[in-house]
């Protein structure tokens, strides 16, 4: 492989005006196709294999006006002090609203009003109006949402305080600034690791090249896909973080080999067909993890990752490409590794050899690791130990509009219906009984409202309302809890278990449905699915890490320290979000479940830029070791020349990350703190710290393959040792060029 990338590499530095032509144009072709595309419906939400979903099917089919899965708001009233919601004036406002609430948006299905639907509080002081539209929370248009904020805006004017909760008001969080910081914060970085601006920029330019080419084909494949807008967020976020990453590995390469005495050409020959080796490696490791996804069986997290890969892929590409084009480009103006631009106080030519001969900060962290590797093993695992112990109290589920910062709309309506009527009103269950089986479906329907009555934690049960054929009936259930309470989740495992008896000895069966009841259903497909995607993620990726190191243990190494850093992160995620430890610090106003889809989020993402790492900084290191140094030595040498690189593309992750911890919104902002911790602990900890000590205490035997497995293994020669070969005889006839270095 490093022959064949090699010869790319000097084509495209060649061929530059080729290449860029290339890539500009697919830049173009896919801009014009997301300019010209039809303007996408909001992606369709379905768990296939639940039974949220499953009822959600059925009245579907029998009772469409229902509507299960539709968007919802809940708009709440309270009177002033001193005053009730049923005093004239008042309910007049109220009634006024009501109609507006029809009559404002064609998607509405229905606006109860709260005298007749008896949503009024014992004391008179609140009352709500529950509103059902005939479309899904995702696919509502941004008029609809308008048209519901102008209307309560007005109802306030009577003295009334009005506020809205529901899935109906929520839309994607804007980020964009959240993507500014971090690409400033990375361009900074960038800066102090090359000591030039334009060596900075190179990886930037192409990374939004590579973002701007995967989002622009998202958006234009989006309605034929039916692609949600989530698709390209996360490609997005992923595509942006690789592709610097991928880009500064080779452009920090091409410093090193032009810094050896190389021409520029075979400096960029050496540079694609070295790192550019560690570089499809890496991203392979990352297409794994984000198809993997397809295990969860969730269609819309399914295409996510599809989407999100081949961002990444793209990323791959380009960093083989068109990052030695614009190196050709650049020409002299990207100096060799250890000299600075004259506007960084470099242009001495004693500067390289001043920095050459001193050890840098990687090379003398790692002799100290090398010198003592099991006093740092303890210090790092003992340390992630400790951060990892919280995660034996994690509770997994989906956040509801109590979990909303307390200046929203949202929360105050939530807030408001938790005082007036009780915390379980703000997310009723929705029991639907399929009555084609029973005998006389009206007593069918009552027995199974007297039955779930019945239940603990149920505060009440509506009468049952039936279809049009009558062989449906849905009732309307509250839990005495939260809906994000684990009371609420027991409750609909125990009316689903009543089913069975139900079914005996009336034949009609019943189902549990509704937001509450899918986010539960949600949470626990993702929570059965984790082990099985994190077999195929790693073992998969453990195969893949074999064939590249042509090692069994590096590989295991590798495998652990990530569930290590994982665990380590999510641990830390329990403490903030669920325990509210420094909860203040960022922002945190409410505690409660760890969103259930963290987990496998963390696994998919954090996998991969955890692998991008380990395989630039150990490919360093088996390349120094193949080419006849000592394991000590070249641990050292590894890092002499990888750690200031990781270290920086680490930087500039946990710097993307970290921006969206802004967000105003909970579900975000645990995404970023999640995310960025992660990074933290796996590139810092795992990878500079427990890595080289692990290598150290195994020494050459780090290195072992059973000699069948090394017969058996392809050959792909990511340490470049055919390029001594087949660049050397041209470049150095007598070969006494030093040691090849990564």
């Amino acid at each position: 492989m490093a022959t064949f990338l090699y010869k790319l590499g000097k084509l495209a530095f060649r061929r530059r005006h080729f290449v860029a032509l290339v890539w500009v144009a697919l830049l173009t072709l896919a801009g014009v196709g997301a300019a010209s595309a039809p303007t996408a419906a909001s992606s369709s939400f379905s768990i296939p294999g639940t039974e949220a979903q499953k009822a959600f099917d059925l009245l579907e089919k029998r009772a469409p006006e229902a509507r299960a899965d539709g968007a919802s708001a809940r708009v709440v009233f309270k009177a002033p002090d001193g005053e009730k919601v049923t005093d004239p004036a008042n309910k007049a406002a109220i009634l006024k609203t009501v109609g507006a609430l029809r009559s404002g948006s064609d998607q509405v299905a229905r606006a109860d009003d709260p005298f007749r639907a008896k949503t009024v509080s014992k004391d008179g002081s609140t009352a709500y109006a529950s509103v059902s539209y005939k479309v899904t929370s995702m696919e509502l248009a941004d008029d609809d949402r308008d048209a519901l904020e102008k209307t309560t805006d007005k109802a306030r004017e009577s003295g009334l305080t009005v506020e809205v909760g529901g899935d109906a008001l929520q839309a994607m969080p804007e980020t964009g600034s959240s993507e500014i910081i971090g690409i400033a914060i990375a361009a900074v970085v960038l800066v102090i690791t090359f000591g030039s601006l334009i060596a900075a920029g190179l990886p930037l330019l192409t990374a939004l090249i590579g973002v701007g080419i995967g989002v622009s084909s998202i958006t234009a494949l989006a309605d034929a896909l039916d692609l949600g807008t989530t698709t390209s967020t996360l490609a997005m976020m992923i595509g942006l973080a690789v592709g610097i990453d991928y880009a500064l590995f080779i452009v920090s390469r091409y410093r090193g080999e032009l810094a050896e005495g190389r021409d520029r050409e075979e400096a960029a020959g050496r540079a694609v067909g070295t790192a550019g080796s560690a570089v499809v490696f890496a991203g392979l490791t990352v297409v794994i993890a984000l198809v993997g996804l397809a295990v969860v069986n969730i269609p819309m997290l399914t295409k996510m990752g599809f989407a999100a890969a081949g961002t990444v892929v793209i990323a791959v590409l380009i960093a083989l490409t068109l990052i030695p084009a614009l190196l050709g480009y650049a020409g002299k103006r990207v100096l060799p590794m250890g000299e600075k631009g004259r506007l960084f106080g470099g242009g001495k030519k004693d500067r390289a050899a001043e920095a050459d001969a001193k050890p840098n900060m990687g090379t003398r962290w790692a002799r100290f690791v090398v010198r003592r590797p099991i006093a740092v093993l303890l210090v790092g695992i003992v340390g992630l130990g400790a951060a990892a112990i919280p995660v034996s109290q994690l509770e997994l589920g989906l956040p509801d509009d109590g979990a909303q910062p307390t200046s929203t709309t949202q929360r105050k309506a939530y807030d408001l219906v938790s005082d007036g009527f009780g915390p379980g009103f703000n997310g009723p269950l929705m029991v639907v009984g399929d009555l084609k089986g029973a005998d006389d479906p009206k007593a069918a329907a009552g027995q199974i409202r007297k039955t779930v009555a019945g239940l603990d934690d149920v505060l009440a049960a509506a009468p049952p309302m039936f279809n049009k054929a009558g062989d449906t009936a849905i009732i309307s259930v509250v839990p005495s809890s939260k809906p994000s309470g684990i009371e609420t989740e027991d409750l609909v495992h125990s009316i689903r278990d009543t089913g069975a008896k139900i079914t005996d000895s009336t034949g009609a069966e019943i189902m549990v449905t509704g937001t509450t009841s899918m986010n539960i259903d949600v949470s626990q497909k993702l929570n059965d699915a984790l082990l099985p995607y994190l077999a195929l993620v790693v073992g998969l990726a453990f195969l893949l890490l074999i064939v590249v190191f042509r090692s069994i243990l590096v590989p295991l190494k590798a495998a652990l320290g990530f569930l290590l850093s994982v665990l380590a992160a999510l641990g830390a995620v329990v403490a903030v979000f669920q325990w509210g430890w420094l909860g203040s610090l960022f922002g945190v106003e409410q505690t409660g479940p760890i969103m259930s889809m963290m987990p496998i989020f963390m696994v998919g993402v954090v996998f991969g830029l955890a692998m991008d790492y380990e395989v630039f900084l150990v490919t360093r290191m088996r390349e120094a070791y193949v080419h006849g140094e000592r394991p000590g030595q070249a641990i050292v040498t590894g890092f002499r020349h990888g750690a200031r690189v990781v270290s920086a593309a680490a930087v500039i992750m946990i710097a993307v990350f970290a921006g969206f911890i802004g967000s105003s919104e909970q579900m975000v902002k645990m995404i970023g703190f999640g995310l960025a911790i992660a990074v933290f602990f796996d590139a810092f900890v795992v990878r500079m710290a427990l890595v080289p000590a692990v290598l150290a205490l195994l020494g050459a035997k780090a290195w072992w393959l059973p000699t069948w497995l090394d017969r058996v293994l392809p050959d792909v020669d990511v340490e470049g040792e055919g390029l001594r070969t087949a660049a050397d005889r041209d470049a150095d006839p007598d070969g006494d060029r030093a040691l090849t270095r990564v």
